[in-house]
């Protein structure tokens, strides 16, 4: 998972581009990186570390130019090195950074291609390397005459053609201008934002609305499936929207998780489809467990606070915050390692001791992923004194790995993977466990949204919406496992 962000001003955009990625770091603690555009020349900052570690002042003052991209990143399969911190760049034609959120599903497949048909070498593992030099060899392919929005906009049509997968990209093209586009299926987010200044309109590309409020930006609009935007050097905005779109799906934990609860995506307010989440699952208790036992709710902080308050209201129960969370730990379901991961859950979180009790507690998260997380939080509750320790969930079990862009494990390190609710139950310490259902879920999501065909559920049902070649789930599983990864981790020369 990884945030996006790409600026045309009218003067140097370096510190708002800074600011952005500030606002999408929680898409991205692994890496950040900065690119802008000065005249003909491309000036570009990035490393591994927070946004606030990788830039310091001689950075920024070396990022002059009015037009910019920006990028955070958290780390995935085969992506540990500085090298890969984006954007990356690319000399021919013209000169091309990209951003890139999202996973290539045949990455490896079109490396191979671009060496041995398009004489392009890729030199790192990032999938985001191969849908640069695609871009960059359908450019070279389709702009004999130089670059017009025309051709810029078929060079996409032939990243659309190769490359499967998820891709909410921004790039900088030398001598063009600024270009933002979306893969078929929309599975990424991306949005554009416009302001009107005394020098003229400045326009913003970004993976969440929540950056156009803060920067004092208006939202245009979402980028529709296979939707491309080019501003061009003058201040032009043309936009095109590919045959190839498919019917409209985005991701699914994007609104369970990932995103701020601040952030529209796709007319969608997550605020709103949380508090939609809670309320149907406390429908789902109520049904199942109307005689419940439950003296308090307690979110599983941050995330779950959002649809923790709607539950709690109609279960008629206390709403208790008893959970103190540090802020300077990561998210822990994709910190590498499962021995780091453990740690970090009693270094991240800690009980209030008066709120667990002699009480009877119905914890609340987001989601469980390996367990690791809910089975340390159940046991921590016990220890300060709870009679009877329930968890819901307010997603499904999380069955099958995400492909498209989210570094969730290896399927057999998923605790729900093969496994009865039942089951994980008693793997996690629980007295129940509750999960919400998929198709409450989705219904919770869309609202009134009627304009989506559906979403990538993937991770819950195991439906692809790009579909899968035969045996890549075996691949993935090879290249997540934690062993694999402390093995090349271990090989590693940072």
């Amino acid at each position: 998972m990884c945030g996006v962000v790409g600026i045309f001003g009218r003067n140097a955009v370096a510190a708002r581009l800074y600011d952005a990625l500030t606002i999408l770091q929680h898409r991205g603690q692994d890496s950040a990186g900065i690119t802008t555009l000065d005249g003909q020349r491309m000036r570009s900052s990035r490393g591994l570390g927070l946004v606030r570690d990788v830039f310091g002042q001689n950075a920024m003052r070396g990022l002059s130019g009015s037009i910019g991209i920006g990028h955070v990143r958290y780390p995935t399969a085969g992506c540990d090195r500085p090298d890969e911190a984006q954007p990356l760049y690319v000399n021919a034609p013209w000169g091309i950074a990209l951003g890139h959120n999202g996973n290539l599903i045949n990455s490896e497949s079109i490396a191979q291609e671009l060496f041995e048909q398009d004489r392009r070498h890729v030199n790192t593992e990032s999938d985001s390397e191969v849908l640069l030099n695609v871009l960059a060899h359908e450019l070279s392919s389709v702009s004999t005459d130089g670059a017009t929005p025309d051709s810029v906009f078929a060079a996409v049509d032939g990243v659309h053609r190769r490359c499967k997968g998820a891709y909410a990209t921004t790039a900088l093209i030398a001598g063009v201008g600024l270009l933002g586009f979306r893969d078929p299926h929309g599975i990424r987010p991306i949005v554009l934002g416009k302001r009107r200044t005394e020098s003229g309109d400045e326009y913003i590309l970004a993976s969440e609305s929540v950056v156009l409020d803060i920067l004092g930006f208006k939202l245009v609009s979402d980028l529709a499936p296979a939707e491309a935007v080019l501003i061009t050097l003058d201040g032009e905005v043309h936009r095109y929207q590919s045959p190839m779109a498919k019917p409209h799906t985005p991701c699914l934990f994007e609104y369970v998780y990932f995103a701020r609860p601040d952030t529209m995506i796709d007319d969608l307010s997550i605020y709103k489809t949380r508090l939609r989440m809670g309320e149907a699952l406390a429908k789902k208790i109520l049904r199942e467990w109307p005689d419940h036992d439950i003296d308090s709710v307690i979110p599983i902080p941050d995330t779950s606070r959002t649809s923790c308050l709607p539950l709690a209201k109609m279960l008629g129960v206390k709403y208790r915050e008893g959970l103190v969370k540090n802020r300077y730990i990561g998210r822990t379901f994709i910190m590498p390692g499962q021995a780091e991961r453990a740690k970090s859950v009693r270094r991240k979180l800690n009980a209030i001791s008066l709120e667990f009790r002699k009480k009877n507690v119905l914890l609340v998260d987001d989601s469980i992923v390996r367990g690791t997380t809910s089975r340390q939080i159940i046991q921590m509750a016990r220890e300060a004194g709870a009679r009877k320790v329930y968890l819901a969930s307010a997603s499904p079990p999380v069955r099958h790995p995400n492909v498209y862009g989210i570094d969730m494990p290896a399927t057999s390190e998923l605790i729900a993977a093969g496994r009865s609710e039942q089951e994980i139950c008693e793997l996690i310490g629980a007295d129940r466990l509750i999960y919400q259902d998929l198709a409450d879920l989705e219904k919770a999501v869309r609202g009134k949204n009627k304009k989506l065909a559906g979403f990538d559920s993937s991770c819950f049902n195991g439906e692809y919406v790009t579909g899968l070649q035969a045996g890549y789930l075996d691949q993935l599983q090879q290249r997540r496992a934690d062993a694999v990864k402390e093995a090349r981790r271990a090989e590693s020369p940072v």
